[in-house]
């Protein structure tokens, strides 16, 4: 049965909507510590205020924070072409990115509504797809959008261009590794013009003029099942970003699918080895509507207190002193080690740990795990 939302509309006023978006501009700030360090400080504004300190105390000289001339050049950017940033809390961002692990605090996006769809299922897999893998990718698109889907993918070549093309009737997401406005691969400008004429949207969680690097591209995939219910994986090789992408929709809790493929077909490597390891063999949409079951349309209420008090919540008598910090940094080492498990070691209280690592991420030299692990950057 579907629960009614109840959900809590975050409401931000223009200063601080500035000032979440020049703290998650500055530097070694990501979700994760975005997050941290409103539960710090208890705003963006005084988190920005006490940036450089932090950062000194983890052992980081000089410490680079986003301006506000920089940050409003970037809304002012959104606005020229059409696009739009949306908070975390905000209706319009996607239902189920919300429940991810540190999911993006703002989101760049441009198009449709359709981020607010629940229903919505990933698409990917080869970029050198054969023509049978791009005509399964269509088939798949095609038929899950006329059930009322809407398709995910990363605009990129081969699986993930057939899904796009054959869901523009019923609606497509595209998501960037890049900014909004840097387009990958660039000879899909048609494509990415056919998508918003649809009525379709492309989202990004990185600055405005950010082109996209290697390690953007794993992030991006998170986003791709984070915003689906579901992914479906088509033609992936062995050690295929598409394998990224299923590997993030199982630490989501996303239902993963598998098309089965030759076994003479290195393209089919990947796929056939979710298979083995426990994914859902789909020949068609009817397997893939089978599968979801009664996760078809579920709308989770968000109950993370995203409102900003209004009295400053830090204090210098909370924080740790050098013999602690000392401690913790010497129990720490290149090797990854489980979080709860360096609590438990360090006799410390939880909060004061968390702030010693914000510290250390801030000054760029604590490095965080898939499975809850960190390590030190050497």
């Amino acid at each position: 049965m579907t629960r009614p939302a109840t959900d809590k509309t975050l409401r931000l006023s223009e200063a601080q909507r500035l000032a979440w978006l020049r703290l998650i501009r500055s530097e070694n700030v990501g979700p994760t510590t975005f997050r941290d360090l409103l539960n710090h400080t208890g705003s963006a504004e005084q988190a920005l205020q006490l940036l450089p300190e932090l950062s000194r105390r983890g052992g980081k000289k000089s410490y680079r924070l986003c301006s506000t001339e920089d940050a409003e050049a970037e809304l002012e950017a959104h606005h020229r072409m059409g696009a739009r940033l949306i908070a975390l809390g905000k209706p319009e961002y996607p239902p189920h990115l919300r429940h991810i692990d540190g999911p993006p605090p703002l989101l760049s996006v441009k198009g449709g509504s359709l981020t607010t769809r629940p229903k919505t299922l990933a698409i990917v897999g080869a970029r050198n797809a054969s023509l049978s893998g791009r005509k399964l990718s269509g088939m798949f698109a095609r038929d899950l959008g006329a059930a009322d889907f809407v398709i995910a993918s990363g605009l990129a070549r081969g699986i993930d261009a057939a899904a796009h093309e054959a869901a523009l009737p019923t609606g497509t997401l595209a998501v960037f590794a890049g900014g909004i406005d840097v387009l990958y691969p660039n000879d899909h400008d048609r494509l990415l013009a056919a998508v918003l004429h649809h009525g379709g949207a492309a989202i990004s969680e990185m600055p405005f003029g950010w082109k996209p690097r290697g390690r953007d591209f794993p992030r991006r995939n998170r986003l791709i099942s984070g915003v689906s219910l579901g992914v479906i994986v088509i033609e992936a090789a062995k050690k295929s970003g598409s394998l990224h992408t299923a590997r993030f929709a199982l630490e989501q809790n996303r239902d993963i699918f598998a098309v089965p493929g030759s076994p003479l077909d290195p393209r089919s490597e990947g796929a056939n080895g979710l298979i083995r390891q426990g994914a859902a063999l789909v020949r068609n949409a009817e397997d893939v509507l089978e599968g979801l079951g009664g996760r078809i349309e579920p709308v989770l209420p968000f109950d993370h207190d995203l409102s900003e008090p209004e009295k400053d919540l830090f204090s210098a008598a909370q924080e740790p002193d050098d013999t602690l910090r000392a401690r913790i940094i010497s129990a720490l080492g290149p090797a990854p080690v489980d979080l709860d498990e360096l609590i438990r070691f360090s006799r410390t209280p939880p909060r004061m740990v968390h702030i010693i690592l914000l510290e250390l991420e801030l000054a760029g030299r604590l490095e965080r795990h898939r499975g809850n692990k960190i390590s030190l950057l050497l």
